[in-house]
């Protein structure tokens, strides 16, 4: 059965230095994120020729091509992809903007799907983007005789939250477990629905009782 690996790109200088960096084209790979892509694809010598999309920020497209470059395959980009755009926020490092982004994806995930961040998005948005893309990538690579592995280079707060909606995932564990940089959750699609098989380091059955990780990257 394929698979859809979502997965976050690599370390970031915004990332580094806690920046709220969202808007398009965004900041590039640090050296060491460049390694974590490289070390991605290293880690995975049974990939076979799977499908590479990313979306269009500069730190995905980078990570996306770093792994195909190992793999030999050559990466997609998709519209609809970047991550949760925080308008207002954009650029900060307060602790005072990271509560405002932390209070609000919390209130997402617990059934707030129409709360905007100022001058962002609310997750009604980020579905109506994100969704439809993930939906036609299904279609075309993950059913059928000719069904292959997707990795989907993306965004951190984006795959959590589009994960979640796919397959179900409590709120309290999607808020529990962020993904590192180049972390990925791993799913599948039946005719009954999509399943998760990883979420970061998690392998099913997944516990909601799980402490909360320390998450010094408000993105992750």
């Amino acid at each position: 059965m394929s698979t859809l690996h979502l997965v976050r790109h690599g370390e970031t200088t915004s990332n580094v230095l806690q920046r709220l960096d969202t808007a398009l084209p965004g900041a590039g790979l640090t050296d060491f994120g460049a390694r974590q892509a490289a070390r991605y694809a290293l880690e995975r010598p049974d990939a076979g020729t799977p499908i590479l999309i990313s979306s269009a920020a500069r730190r995905a497209q980078q990570t996306a091509e770093l792994i195909g470059s190992v793999w030999g395959v050559t990466n997609e980009v998709r519209d609809g992809l970047f991550e949760v755009q925080v308008g207002d926020l954009e650029d900060q490092t307060s602790e005072g903007a990271h509560e405002i982004f932390s209070t609000t994806v919390r209130s997402w995930f617990s059934g707030d799907t129409a709360v905007r961040i100022p001058g962002g998005e609310s997750l009604d948005d980020v579905y109506a983007r994100y969704l439809p893309v993930i939906d036609a990538i299904a279609e075309k690579h993950l059913a059928g005789p000719d069904a292959r592995d997707v990795h989907l280079v993306s965004h951190g707060a984006a795959i959590r939250l589009i994960a979640a909606r796919l397959v179900g995932m409590p709120a309290e564990f999607a808020l529990a477990h962020h993904l590192k940089n180049t972390g990925s959750i791993e799913l599948t699609r039946t005719p009954d629905g999509w399943t998760c098989r990883r979420w970061g380091n998690e392998l099913p059955p997944f516990h909601t009782d799980d402490e909360p990780e320390f998450a010094r990257d408000p993105m992750g």
